[in-house]
């Protein structure tokens, strides 16, 4: 529920227009014009971790990769894990958000615009 209060919060504060939230897969799906996708899950598989989707054709978990080693887990190129318990590294997933949210603005930038 944090990271959902923090994608309306981002969408809200930037301006970025109408958001779309929706079911895809089963899973809460977040989208703006203009953005890629951000998807949400929990898996019996990895009871211990959420996955935060991002969409696998575009630079986004490449770039987080690159600008947060340290801070997160991954998983191939569209997922970033984050704990079930703890807290959560608020400023990094904000910042990971606001990357895909914004996505079709900033994909021909060097990371993304991100340095």
């Amino acid at each position: 529920m944090q990271i959902r209060q923090w994608i309306f919060t981002l969408v809200e504060e930037q301006n970025l227009g109408c958001m779309e939230e929706s079911l895809k897969w089963g899973e809460p799906s977040y989208s703006v014009q203009g953005g890629s996708p951000v998807r949400m899950d929990w898996k019996a598989g990895r009871p211990e971790m959420i996955q935060l989707y991002f969409h696998c054709q575009t630079q986004l978990v490449e770039t987080f990769r690159e600008l947060y080693p340290q801070t997160f887990e991954f998983e191939g190129n569209r997922a970033l894990l984050l704990p079930v318990s703890g807290s959560l590294p608020e400023a990094a997933i904000k910042h990971c958000l606001h990357l895909a949210l914004t996505y079709h603005k900033r994909k021909h930038l060097p990371l993304l615009g991100a340095c």
